[in-house]
């Protein structure tokens, strides 16, 4: 048997955890659950998620990967035969979200090289829609469900975006993905904190921190606000997508398994906080420049970044042309580094599961998910990419978060053996705490947000969508993706693939 790649250093790999975590959904998701949550006042139930959800769930996830030296579904099938369908769903869960998340990075691609001369025009709304997607329903009359034609705009740079991604994944974990990650990154810092730096200094900036950070506190006694607060951080964090029991997998045998889950936990959250910041001094100034109140112009998602900020820049004064290629680009350098992260889980769920090498498992894995991603490059392909990602989160990341926690805590009973390898490994020790918060907290927080996901979207279609459509586009693939993890479970492993590898030399590694 090969020897398991390895990170080169301890930083490598804790920037590729983070660069897995902070994505799209730091910068357009978070302030907006934040405002609509109690402002100032989320951050408690926003905390206390991060510690008994999100930072113990990492603790879990790394240790499988840690333990068991594979990806989700050797680590898995290691940890228990019968838990292997559980990784092969959520690398299909990852599959999914790579051949959409490409095509938003190509979005925003695009819209770095149209924030040099404002090219989106004066309705920004319009212009994304009409000009630039070229939506079914708005150039030709069609519905949710008609493909249309391939959209040369987006079709170019998602060709970009495949190349880098594929690029860096050929290279391998230590030449690739963590050199990738360590430009990535601080570069990505970097280029957020001068947006900040000038949204706070704008006119009207204090409007919108007010409404960002003023504490609603009535709202903390809504149980709503307590689920949106336990659904930022488990999307957030990359928990239940085979990214973290991947990476994982690359340490070498003395890694602090403890101390990694809290760095990269609080490092996500305070690039959220850092993004709502910048997100809100820029919705205050707008708020301002338009006579309006924050209110009025606060979104979140594909309207935020595609529409909303492009009016910001617009009335930005001076250099808005700047302002405008550091905020798009600060989304490609996200997204790049969260959908690197995606693709690997498959490619090294292929490589540990049919023995084939690193180049193979990028051709086909990559190469398959790049294919499929064409789907969302055409004039219809907002419709698939709005009901698969809804779905997909809904009914893929967060269900199969909720069954590996049930199957590890309650079925194998395997929270001792995995808190006594983490505590041998690390420099701090985790109690009954950890413990708590997987076998009793989080089960009953992700199987309450189930259950409510679950009679809303019997009840009424999302975003009113036509039954049959959601049926193959939502549903269907969310479906899917349990269906395909129980097919590649099916399939026998190679001899002796499910013995752990001898004791990996350390040598050159930084700890």
């Amino acid at each position: 048997m090969n020897a398991r790649e390895q990170w080169g250093t301890r930083a490598g790999f804790i920037l590729a955890a983070i660069g897995s975590a902070v994505g799209l959904g730091n910068i357009w998701r978070f302030p907006y659950v934040a405002y609509e949550n109690g402002g100032g006042a989320f951050f408690l139930p926003y905390l206390f998620a991060l510690l008994t959800a999100g930072i113990p769930l990492l603790i879990m996830e790394f240790t499988l990967g840690h333990k068991y030296r594979g990806s989700a579904p050797l680590s898995y099938a290691r940890f228990t035969k019968k838990a292997e369908w559980i990784g092969w769903w959520q690398v299909a869960i990852s599959f999914v979200i790579a051949t959409y998340y490409a095509v938003i990075i190509a979005w925003a691609i695009s819209y770095t090289f149209f924030a040099f001369n404002q090219s989106w025009g004066e309705d920004t709304g319009g212009f994304l829609m009409g000009e630039y997607l070229q939506r079914v329903d708005i150039v030709s009359g069609g519905a949710p469900g008609d493909f249309g034609s391939l959209v040369p705009g987006v079709l170019i740079p998602l060709i970009v975006v495949w190349i880098i991604t594929l690029g860096v994944l050929f290279k391998g974990v230590k030449r690739g993905i963590e050199v990738a990650n360590r430009i990535f990154i601080p570069l990505l810092v970097a280029m957020f904190l001068l947006i900040v730096i000038r949204a706070v200094t704008l006119e009207g900036a204090l409007d919108g921190l007010n409404a960002f950070f003023r504490p609603d506190w009535a709202e903390i006694m809504s149980p709503g606000v307590w689920v949106a607060a336990y659904g930022q951080i488990f999307f957030s964090l990359s928990i239940a997508f085979a990214i973290m029991i991947t990476y994982s997998s690359y340490l070498p045998k003395k890694a602090d398994i403890n101390n990694n889950a809290f760095i990269t936990g609080f490092s996500n959250s305070s690039f959220e906080l850092l993004a709502g910041i910048g997100v809100f001094a820029a919705l205050g100034f707008m708020a301002s420049a338009s006579g309006t109140t924050v209110a009025d112009v606060a979104d979140a998602g594909i309207g935020l970044a595609f529409v909303v900020f492009p009016e910001i820049i617009n009335t930005f004064p001076g250099f808005n042309g700047f302002f405008g290629v550091l905020f798009f680009g600060s989304l490609v350098l996200a997204g790049l580094s969260s959908l690197i992260s995606i693709v690997e889980t498959f490619i090294s769920g292929l490589q540990d599961k049919f023995q084939i090498s690193r180049a193979k498992a990028v051709a086909f894995g990559g190469g398959l998910s790049a294919l499929i991603s064409l789907l969302y490059a055409t004039q219809g392909g907002l419709f698939f990419l709005d009901a698969a990602d809804y779905f997909i989160n809904q009914f893929g990341v967060a269900l199969a978060g909720l069954v590996s926690v049930i199957a590890v805590a309650w079925f194998v009973k395997g929270l001792p053996t995995l808190q006594n390898h983490a505590n041998g490994v690390s420099d701090f020790r985790t109690g009954a705490w950890w413990k708590v918060c997987l076998g009793v907290i989080t089960p009953i927080v992700l199987g309450y947000m189930f259950i409510q996901n679950t009679v809303i979207n019997l009840t009424s279609n999302y975003e009113d969508y036509p039954t049959s459509f959601l049926l193959v586009s939502g549903w269907g693939v969310a479906l899917g993706a349990i269906i395909v993890g129980f097919i590649l479970a099916a399939f026998k492993w190679k001899k002796s693939a499910l013995e752990l590898p001898a004791e990996q030399s350390e040598k050159g590694v930084d700890q």
